[in-house]
């Protein structure tokens, strides 16, 4: 049996009192690449919010890694979200301090006492987004491609089942682009994490093509589905 990481059924979105997307069933496992698509105020950015815990379920049945949506509250969301990586479009990185010091940051934010587990978990995160020599690095000092490296290297901090990516390529030039890609299909290989990525980037999508969910009309539309 494929093991379930994202679980949506019959569930209603809301912003507010506004209804975003209706019945929305799809169920993503474990290791998947699926891109979330969708026009501007489709509700694809409240469909992302909705699974990391930032927007409130009140219809329908929803589990994201273990998690029961409906049951979340503000003191469940931080154990929701260590389970989770998220990746910005605008990498979101602390300006103040090297690429190092962010990551350090975020795993005691997570609870990390342990300096040398730190230690180990900083450096095998850069390795793996092919940083290792740029630890040192302030962000400012950084291309684009190379500060989305660190971005996906914080999401990867706490081994997480699934990441979700935001326009990971939104403010990448194409060979940039392409190599972020690389990465994020090569993470969901190697870690078996499943990899969700909103994106308007469908140069990105023919080049890689995968499983895809569009908001559209209210409605979350599944590629996988069958009609």
């Amino acid at each position: 049996m494929p093991e379930s990481v994202i679980s949506l059924k019959n569930v209603n979105i809301y912003q507010g009192n506004n209804l975003i997307l209706q019945d929305v069933n799809f169920e993503i496992n474990k290791g998947e690449f699926v891109y979330l698509v969708g026009k501007t105020g489709t509700g694809k950015s409240s469909l992302l919010k909705t699974l990391y815990g930032e927007l409130t379920i009140t219809e329908g049945v929803a589990s994201v890694v273990g998690f029961d949506l409906r049951q979340m509250d503000w003191k469940k969301v931080p154990f929701l979200r260590r389970n989770l990586g998220v990746v910005f479009q605008d990498f979101q990185l602390l300006t103040d301090r090297n690429v190092h010091e962010n990551l350090r940051f975020v795993l005691q934010a997570t609870g990390w006492k342990d300096e040398r587990l730190i230690e180990e978990k900083i450096n095998d995160v850069l390795e793996k987004v092919g940083l290792k020599a740029k630890g040192f690095k302030m962000p400012y000092e950084m291309s684009g491609g190379e500060q989305q490296r660190v971005d996906i290297a914080r999401a990867l901090l706490n081994s997480p089942k699934l990441i979700l990516a935001d326009e990971p390529t939104g403010n990448l030039d194409p060979e940039t682009s392409d190599e972020i890609m690389q990465l994020l299909i090569q993470i969901a290989k190697d870690y078996g994490s499943t990899v969700v990525m909103a994106t308007h980037d469908f140069i990105v999508i023919n080049r890689y093509p995968s499983r895809m969910l569009k908001t559209e009309g209210g409605r979350v539309i599944d590629s996988n589905a069958t009609h």
